[in-house]
């Protein structure tokens, strides 16, 4: 069992360190995620420990509570009737694409409508994974989609203003953190994790600390902070999670479903892109700024190329943000329809 667990640390930190040196988005996340497919598929049989799963969870939703600031209320309130047609459009689309793929039974149950869902990527998963839905598959569709718009917001961002190669900065993994800081975010990361868990949330121990720390750092009151190595920690156990549930008859139906995916993706990303060029036509936005904002992409990548861009970030990450909380509202009302309209169970809140 140790030597299984080494093996798969290592591969990981292999692969992880691949990716990220070529510079793709969420690195970290998915060289875990692939490492442990791969002992999976042949054989390995290791299991990640539920408080384990539940911690990485916390971390995650503390991370994107730390995008929840102040200047991103005001940027909202300031073009609230720009984000909200805009919202109202993509959430459509995608939710549009979703049912129709899971009408024509390209992948089962509810994964296409989590899969076809923009937001926060890791967090869709999850969020899949407490409703009910396969989560590998909506993690293969998910990730598909989000490394398919890093490319074309990067290569975008790369002709218009020449930046944004897609490489971010190096990691300050060790880089001097306040540690009153950190066990305080570390604190309001685990009482958010409990209350999520004991009230039942969808993916309680994500949420918990999402809303607990987002209402928190809004009102000034704390300011999450979470150190580089602890957040790279955090996104191995969930992508080994997700890796390790994989068989050989998952990853044959996700290649089978390949080709239709990427039609998805491409028509999805192709969309956002008419409403990034109206943003820029009637509202004045710069166009990789309108890109980047409405892209159907991840938080976590679009922050990342945001930042390496003389692009209008507070615009971008207020957009992204408010997306994210509308799916909150919209994916599993829309999950149970689906479900419904298959002639299966709806998907219910796990104890």
């Amino acid at each position: 069992m140790i030597w299984r667990w080494a093996l798969l640390v290592a591969l990981s930190a292999l692969v992880a360190g691949a990716l990220e040196w070529i510079g793709l988005p969420a690195g970290l996340l998915l060289g875990p995620m692939i490492a442990a497919v791969v002992l999976a598929v042949r054989g390995g049989s290791l299991g990640v420990p539920i408080l384990a799963f539940r911690g990485a969870q916390a971390a995650v939703g503390t991370l994107i509570a730390g995008s929840i600031t102040t200047g991103i209320v005001a940027t909202v309130a300031q073009h609230w009737p720009v984000f909200l047609a805009v919202n109202v459009a993509t959430l459509a689309a995608s939710s549009v694409l979703g049912y129709l793929l899971s009408r024509w039974q390209v992948l089962p149950g509810t994964v296409a409508v989590w899969g076809s869902t923009p937001g926060a990527a890791s967090a869709m998963v999850l969020m899949a994974q407490a409703y009910g839905a396969d989560s590998r598959l909506v993690a293969v569709m998910t990730y598909t989609r989000v490394v398919c718009v890093a490319v074309v917001a990067s290569v975008l961002a790369a002709v218009m203003v020449g930046g944004g190669s897609g490489h971010h900065p190096a990691a300050a993994w060790f880089v001097g953190v306040d540690p009153v800081a950190v066990l305080r975010t570390v604190a309001i990361a685990g009482v958010g994790a409990v209350l999520g868990v004991k009230l039942r949330l969808p993916a309680g121990a994500l949420l918990g600390p999402l809303v607990l720390g987002g209402v928190l750092n809004v009102t000034g009151i704390a300011q999450p902070v979470l150190p580089q190595w602890l957040l790279a920690i955090s996104y191995a156990v969930v992508g080994w999670k997700i890796g390790l549930s994989f068989t050989r008859d998952t990853l044959r139906v996700a290649g089978k479903a390949m080709p239709r995916i990427l039609l998805s993706v491409g028509l999805l990303i192709a969309f956002c892109g008419g409403i990034a060029a109206a943003l820029t036509r009637w509202a004045g936005i710069d166009p990789v700024t309108a890109y980047l904002a409405s892209s159907p992409g991840g938080m976590d990548s679009v922050a990342i190329i945001a930042a390496s861009s003389p692009v209008d970030v507070p615009f971008v990450m207020a957009l992204q943000v408010m997306r994210f909380l509308g799916v909150l509202l919209i994916g599993p009302p829309l999950a149970r329809f689906v479900a419904t309209r298959q002639g299966g169970v709806p998907p219910v809140i796990p104890t």
